[in-house]
């Protein structure tokens, strides 16, 4: 057996004991959340090696940012990680029950899918969020990170199995896969005698080579080409101060926008307003023919492929509309499903764009920032969902189960 086969041999075992675990879950979860902030120095010392060779190897600011840990991130992984063992248990949860006139009881129950493998890019943090959810839902998980993160994820896996060994369940329900190279990522998809379930979570380029390249089934996460829409009811000070915030915050994020539509009969009042807002920031706006008419040569000419993109940066494609029906149109055609919001005071236009936009999170009047796990009360996220099946939107403990019926009988034959 190579390396990573053992891994998933070790995880099929440890999923079994974790199924019917309980109680003793929540134990190990605090276990881990104590560890994390009592480890903070050993943590950061791993983290700062990450960033030095990152800042060396030309990495973007907003990369950088991702990567990043300090204590208040780490005291945040800590309160997610404390977040998820407060959370009701999934995990046997009766969803439906009903008698049949041949006596047999059926009854359907939540279970832990098994073991879950997890390939994730230079976000640290995922390590803690992700073993968390899969622990409080009962899965074992092996996780693979990025070559950019791997001193920050050795030292959070080493202080997660010490941990969850302390508190009397299998160290090897939670694994790291040290080797960075293409080949491991590559084993890792094809791992089918032993994980249920892989589910990427990065960019584009990542999610697209796990979906083409993996036999195990895949949860799709991640690419955040996400939408303002300021319509011709929008307050436009509530208006630019939502596009600000779901920009600026934090650039480098899945739930931050890319794009802008603005309706042409406000346009030229909301426009100047929302550029002074991103000027704050430095932010580039790649625009229409109209949206450089009102704001002059400091907008960048937009190509359509920016209409597509995640930037993942200081930069922002703006296009001015004539109505709703084009915002909607727009949305569907370029959007990767992620989340929109419309800024309006008119309650039939809100409707309308609820109804007929058809990404995981749709909001009215409110940050697309708020697409996350913990803000939406998930104690923490496994990713954001962009598919339809199984699990869409913020993936929590639920979406880390399956089910199964047990039924009971006195007897019953089928004839």
């Amino acid at each position: 057996m190579t390396v990573i086969e053992e891994m998933g041999a070790k995880a099929k075992k440890a999923s079994r004991v974790l199924s019917v675990a309980g109680s003793k879950k929540d134990k190990a979860l605090i276990a881990i959340a104590d560890a994390l902030e009592e480890n903070a120095e050993e943590i950061i010392k791993a983290n700062n090696i990450d960033v030095e060779k990152g800042k060396g190897n030309g990495l973007t600011p907003s990369l950088i940012d991702r990567l990043t840990l300090g204590k208040d991130r780490i005291k945040g992984m800590a309160d997610g990680v404390r977040k998820v063992a407060s959370l009701p248990d999934p995990v046997g949860n009766v969803i439906s029950g009903n008698k049949l006139p041949n006596g047999l009881t059926v009854t359907r129950v939540k279970v832990p899918l098994g073991v879950i493998g997890i390939i994730f890019e230079a976000r640290p943090n995922v390590t803690a969020d992700a073993a968390s959810l899969c622990l409080k839902s009962g899965n074992a998980v092996i996780l693979r990170g990025g070559k950019e993160a791997i001193n920050s994820n050795k030292a959070i896996s080493e202080i997660m199995r010490n941990a969850i060994d302390k508190a009397g369940l299998p160290m090897d329900s939670i694994q790291l896969i040290t080797d960075t190279s293409r080949e491991s990522a590559t084993e890792l998809m094809q791992l089918s005698d032993y994980l249920d379930v892989l589910i990427p979570r990065g960019g584009a380029g990542l999610i697209r080579a796990v979906v083409e390249n993996s036999k195990v089934p895949v949860i799709e996460t991640g690419v955040g080409n996400c939408h303002v829409y300021v319509d011709k009811y929008a307050d436009i000070e509530m208006a630019a101060e939502i596009i600000y915030n779901a920009k600026t915050s934090r650039p480098s994020v899945c739930n931050a926008i890319e794009t802008i539509l603005v309706h042409k009969d406000i346009a030229k009042d909301a426009l100047p307003l929302i550029k002074e807002k991103l000027d704050n920031k430095n932010v580039q706006i790649r625009g229409c023919a109209e949206t450089k008419k009102i704001l002059g040569d400091s907008v960048v000419d937009a190509e359509e492929s920016d209409y597509y993109t995640e930037f993942l940066d200081y930069i922002l494609a703006c296009k001015v509309v004539s109505n709703l029906d084009e915002a909607i149109n727009h949305i569907a055609k370029y959007s990767s499903g992620h989340s929109e919001c419309i800024v309006t005071s008119d309650y039939s236009r809100a409707k309308r764009f609820t109804n007929e936009v058809d990404s995981a999170a749709v909001y009215v009047n409110a940050s697309t920032r708020f697409t996350d796990g913990g803000e939406f009360g998930l104690g923490a996220e496994i990713g954001i969902s962009t598919q339809k099946l199984h699990a869409r939107g913020p993936m929590g403990i639920n979406e880390l189960t399956s089910s199964k019926f047990i039924i009971e009988g006195d007897g019953q034959i089928r004839t």
